[in-house]
């Protein structure tokens, strides 16, 4: 049975529903800023953070996206990420991270895929990214490990793309916060009082009723389900998402970059002779939110054979770990969802980050921390991924979503 912790004050400045990554993120950035004094209380259902998407990820960043913006959103991951230390007051304690950057490695098998990579080259190269296009002649000699003869055209950039110490990232947001006075509790909100525009008051598992100023969903797969307790309808669903971790009996003699093969399947890096893959049936529906059983078919059946197609070193390989996560998909485009709901003007959305969010929290918690002080972004705008899209059914095309 879970245990619940009861909340210190009947009422918050801002209440953020949910604690992983995203909302972790977001309740730093708060503290960070001189400008906002308010009291924040952040509710999260599972403090072990055992079945949350942040758990699950693959830990990787890119800027190889078709859109400027999430461009930039990574770039700016990249950044934090390498400065982090200095970022947090010089604070000893936080270690100095850095990016493994091995880069991402699209692979085009048809012509309109590769005029697609032609096509994102200029929005990278445009925003500073330093993405190259690569011929399969080109592949084969920096990487000899792959079959290319199916290739028309590779895409990578190994500046500021590859692994980063996700997990360590958000151990410091939510020390750092709680240190500066942002209440974190076990507990699960189980319904939103709304007086017309407003939201008025959380209802907790425990029976409190806690008033609140603003109110953030940052409930990550569960998005639709916190929504429709204040009357909204989002597009966020669970969707599975398969890992395997594996040791090749020949590792490879440099590198993997996280490869996104034709087919789907990812593989990448993961040091000391092991790899890690993953990907999802061809079959994919939303799933319950407890749902995270292995398709232990698909392994044998798809990812395996692709992986030894693709680098025919891993046709001898053994699988060490696997697990089963959730995507927050946004149904509409695949992007982030933010900001205020038009009508509903302090139910603020920190949702819908479909697989890339875990590299965009930097700057989706310092966005959301400004719309929370300031009633607008101080840094990167990011109204694009506004609600009124949704409202609009007028989709932002990322041509780059894995």
């Amino acid at each position: 049975m879970t245990e619940h912790a009861a909340p210190q004050h009947a009422q918050y400045d801002v209440i953020i529903i949910g604690g992983a990554i995203m909302g972790s993120s977001a309740a730093w950035f708060l503290t960070n800023s001189d400008d906002f004094q308010g009291r924040v209380l952040v509710v999260e259902r599972d403090m072990s953070y055992a079945a949350c998407s942040t758990a699950h990820t693959n830990s990787c960043m890119r800027q190889q996206f078709s859109t400027e913006l999430n461009v930039r959103i990574s770039q700016f991951a990249a950044d934090f990420v390498k400065t982090i230390r200095e970022r947090m007051g010089g604070d000893a304690r936080v270690p100095d991270l850095s990016i493994r950057s091995f880069g991402y490695m699209y692979l085009a098998d048809t012509d309109a895929f590769a005029a697609v990579l032609r096509e994102n080259i200029k929005v990278q190269h445009a925003a500073g990214a330093a993405t190259q296009l690569m011929t399969p002649e080109e592949i084969k000699a920096r990487y000899p490990f792959y079959t290319v003869d199916d290739i028309v055209l590779g895409s990578i950039n190994t500046v500021d793309e590859g692994y980063w110490d996700g997990s360590t990232v958000f151990e410091w947001w939510r020390r750092q916060a709680r240190e500066r006075g942002v209440e974190y509790i076990q507990n699960e909100v189980v319904a939103i009082t709304r007086s017309g525009a407003r939201v008025e008051s959380v209802t907790l598992a425990s029976g409190e009723v806690v008033g609140c100023g603003q109110v953030v969903n940052a409930s990550g797969p569960r998005a639709a389900r916190t929504a429709a307790m204040a009357g909204i309808d989002v597009p966020v669903e669970p969707r599975k998402r398969y890992s395997w971790v594996f040791a090749a009996e020949r590792p490879l003699d440099q590198d993997l970059p996280l490869t996104i093969d034709p087919s789907g399947v990812h593989v990448r890096e993961n040091g000391g002779g092991t790899y890690q893959a993953g990907g999802h049936s061809g079959v994919d529906p939303a799933v319950e939110y407890d749902d995270f059983a292995m398709d232990h078919a698909l392994w044998q059946d798809h990812i395996w054979p692709v992986l030894a197609t693709r680098i025919p070193q891993f046709e001898t390989i053994k699988v060490t770990a696997e697990w089963a996560g959730h995507y927050a998909m946004n149904t509409l485009d695949h992007n982030a969802i933010l900001g205020p709901h038009p009508e509903v003007e302090n139910f603020v959305f920190l949702n819908g980050f479909s697989g890339h969010g875990l590299q965009q929290s930097p700057a989706m918690g310092r966005g959301t921390a400004e719309w929370l002080t300031y009633g607008a972004y101080r840094s990167l705008d990011l109204t694009p991924f506004h609600f009124d899209r949704v409202l609009a059914q007028k989709p932002i095309i990322e041509r780059a979503v894995i």
